[in-house]
């Protein structure tokens, strides 16, 4: 019988802490210890290592990187649910619809671009794309494409497929839920998956939102980052945003979560009301 794995000691989680916080900007705090003692428990002892600080080296040693991202991936997985705070998936609405049925508008935007940051198991940009579709299927000159990005790969795998239990599609509006998903079987079950058409208007990717400059050659007209920043410190914070709005073309809008403000940091963007800031 193996040997019983020691346990995660403060000295440990310190050094997970600062491994987190250099890699992702994820800021644990000194209260999340239980947190990573759950989480990256499983990985230890899934590879027999006698202690947590081992497994910590075996991270560090690992020069292919796979094993510090399956550690970023137990650490940054969330759940979330479709259409959550769907004040701004109405103000999606109204502002797409407001852009597309201006002539001179789509002349100057051929192709709706809108990023999903921080996009977990991809409830986020399923419900982005069934409101976006909506409005701009209406408008053939228009072409609409979603970028959906995570620091976790088992969630966009999990993402990409685009598959919900029964009882998880409750919160999508009746009108999208009877066009955009449908029945299928899986794991023997009736489950609900979003349509084809819908899925390839969606890009999803392994992207680290501590990238110092971000590679996009096009800009976004609708950023979405909610409920990620809340594990970052201030600095990185406002690091974070100011990149965002770079990237954002003017009239362009960020979204964030309900429980996440920038009253305190030096950014360029204009408040519009409450989570949803202005370019220009």
């Amino acid at each position: 019988m193996a040997p019983a794995t020691k346990d995660l000691t403060r000295e440990d989680y310190e050094l997970f802490r600062r491994l987190v916080y250099a890699k992702s900007g994820i800021n644990l705090g000194e209260h999340k210890m239980q947190l990573v003692r759950a989480r990256l428990g499983k990985r230890v002892r899934q590879g027999n290592f006698p202690s947590f600080r081992d497994y910590y080296k075996h991270v560090e040693q690992d020069a292919t990187g796979e094993e510090l991202t399956s550690l970023l991936d137990a650490i940054s997985t969330n759940t979330t649910h479709l259409f959550r705070e769907a004040r701004h998936f109405a103000f999606l609405r109204d502002t797409l619809k407001r852009w597309a049925e201006d002539p001179g508008w789509r002349r100057r935007n051929p192709t709706i671009r809108i990023w999903s940051a921080g996009c977990s198991s991809g409830e986020e940009p399923h419900s982005i794309v069934m409101v976006a579709h909506d409005v701009v299927h209406r408008y053939p000159e228009l072409d609409l494409k979603i970028l959906a990005t995570d620091l976790s790969t088992q969630v966009l795998s999990r993402a990409q497929l685009g598959l919900y239990e029964m009882h998880r599609v409750g919160t999508v509006p009746a009108e999208y839920r009877s066009r955009y998903l449908k029945k299928v079987r899986h794991e023997d079950q009736p489950w609900f998956q979003l349509v084809p058409e819908l899925r390839a208007l969606i890009t999803f990717a392994r992207f680290n939102l501590m990238t110092p400059t971000f590679p996009f050659k096009h800009g976004f007209h609708i950023i979405f980052c909610r409920n990620v920043m809340i594990y970052f410190d201030k600095p990185t914070q406002q690091a974070l945003v100011n990149k965002f709005a770079v990237h954002l073309h003017e009239g362009g809008y960020l979204m964030i979560g309900h429980s996440e403000s920038l009253n305190s940091l030096q950014q360029p963007l204009a408040y519009v009301e409450p989570t949803i800031y202005r370019k220009g």
